[in-house]
């Protein structure tokens, strides 16, 4: 039945088919000619059609009726309303696209706002950190605070200390590692909440060589990991979890920055 109903509409719509196929503007008037337009039956019909109207253009029109037929069409061109316009399936994609880009974009600047020195290497330490695995770390069991002389002893790493908030947690392993630009990197991996640490060169201005410090705790994020980081006597901290930034908050003792 529903096959039939479409036969009957393209038949209707092949009979007020227009003479000239300029401007088909109507997309189901435009398919029924496509289909039809290599029959017989509708070049026939269309040949007719146009005959008939040729007989009627040379037809004289008296003056008097003559004025009823300037600048006048018999069919007027379909008006585009707001409504059709906002329904469009065309301008409803690029609207939904348009809408996604924007959002990425915002999300993008805000997380760039809340940037500060040193948060492009934090970054890239918890995708180190969401990749560790214990077997890379040396085993060492002891209290995080007191790690400062290894790091400073074994390495040379001065200023390396883990500050008092988190210097109590007692720790499973820990290494020093080259980044990618040859940054000294220390890690640390502690029992509390599978929690690890990371202490690395703070940023310097490329001019003076100053150490661009930043006050109180900074958040970061990346790829489901989150860390709290802090910078003192040159040397940057951060504690990195799995989680949330309100996992990490309860172990902070200045406010959130």
């Amino acid at each position: 039945m529903r096959t039939l109903r479409l036969l009957r509409r393209r038949r209707a719509l092949l009979n007020c088919a227009p003479i000239s196929h300029d401007h088909l503007a109507d997309r189901s008037m435009r398919a029924a000619v496509s289909r039809e337009n290599s029959s017989d039956e509708f070049v026939n019909q269309q040949n007719f059609d146009r005959a008939v109207a040729e007989l009627i253009s040379l037809v004289p029109i008296p003056p008097e009726s003559a004025e009823w037929f300037l600048d006048k069409e018999a069919i007027r061109a379909p008006r585009w309303t707001w409504r059709k316009i906002v329904l469009n399936p065309a301008v409803l994609a690029v609207s939904i696209a348009l809408v996604v880009i924007a959002g990425v974009f915002a999300f993008h600047l805000l997380d760039r706002l809340n940037d500060f020195p040193g948060s492009a290497t934090a970054r890239k330490l918890l995708t180190v950190a969401g990749s560790t695995r214990p077997v890379m770390l040396d085993p060492v069991s002891a209290e995080a605070g007191t790690l400062g002389d290894l790091f400073f002893m074994k390495h040379g790493l001065e200023h390396y200390d883990v500050p008092d908030e988190f210097a109590d947690f007692q720790t499973i392993g820990c290494r020093v590692f080259d980044d990618d630009e040859s940054q000294r990197i220390a890690q640390i991996w502690v029992t509390e909440k599978r929690m690890q640490f990371f202490l690395f060169p703070a940023e310097r201005d490329t001019k003076t060589g100053a150490v661009l410090a930043f006050p109180g705790w900074r958040y970061v994020r990346q790829e489901g990991w989150v860390g709290a980081v802090t910078e003192h006597n040159g040397v940057c901290f951060m504690a990195a979890l799995r989680g949330q930034e309100k996992d990490l908050e309860s172990y902070l003792s200045g406010p959130k920055q």
